[in-house]
């Protein structure tokens, strides 16, 4: 199974590299990493990856994943990207995204009509784009499976896992990378934490970013801040 990872300048190690833990684990995984152009890709952190594809190189996987990033709007201009995108996505087995990557499967197309689910700062943006947004950490539907935020991408892999191979596959495959969350606060979701935390994690996400470039990313958790305590 060709399984194509999408990247491209700013986006989320994580969103990337916890599906990948999963699924290059395949027994039939032939991996690529796919870029609009041939050089280094940097994230949001600076770490940069090599890719080995083009959509000029690699124009029908079986499996695409897009990961997400802080600032979900820059690759949407991508014309090369998104158009690769919607032309992939007609003929893959399985089409996959974690945190914002499903904005990229909008801006193409491919999400009209169905239900998905993205990180909780831009569910209101996702929305826009005319997508049936929901608060779930993993939604199917047909061959689309999206994840919610940054380690979500690890639910969608073994999610899709099971689907694809059987569950006691992904089950081995969850332990086999020694998956068992046990987070040390209880402040992994905008209905857990406090109102301070969470307008502390929207400083952190948007930064210096002006509104009108995030797009409407977290204006409903913005409004809400101001009915809650804490």
């Amino acid at each position: 199974m060709q399984i194509a990872y999408v990247v491209y300048d700013g986006f989320t190690a994580l969103d990337l590299i916890g599906p990948y833990e999963v699924l290059s684990r395949w027994p039939d995984a032939e991996i690529h990493v796919v870029s609009s152009g041939e050089g280094p890709v940097a994230t949001d952190m600076g770490l940069r990856v090599l890719p080995t594809d083009t959509p000029a190189t690699l124009p029908r996987p079986d499996l695409i994943v897009i990961p997400g990033a802080e600032d979900p709007l820059p690759v949407l201009e991508d014309d090369v990207l998104v158009d690769w995108v919607r032309d992939a996505s007609a003929t893959a087995t399985w089409c996959a995204s974690a945190c914002t990557g499903a904005a990229l499967y909008a801006k193409a197309g491919v999400l009209t009509g169905r239900r998905a689910t993205t990180h909780w700062a831009f569910r209101e943006g996702l929305r826009a784009m005319g997508v049936d947004v929901v608060a779930e950490r993993v939604v199917v539907d047909g061959k689309v499976i999206t994840g919610a935020g940054v380690s979500a991408g690890i639910d969608m892999a073994l999610t899709l896992t099971a689907m694809v191979h059987g569950e006691e596959r992904a089950k081995a495959l969850q332990l086999a990378i020694e998956y068992d969350p046990q987070p040390p606060f209880s402040a992994g979701s905008p209905d857990t934490a406090s109102a301070s935390t969470l307008r502390l994690a929207l400083r952190m996400l948007l930064g210096d970013a002006p509104l009108h470039r995030v797009a409407g990313i977290a204006r409903h958790t913005v409004r809400s801040l101001a009915t809650r305590p804490g």
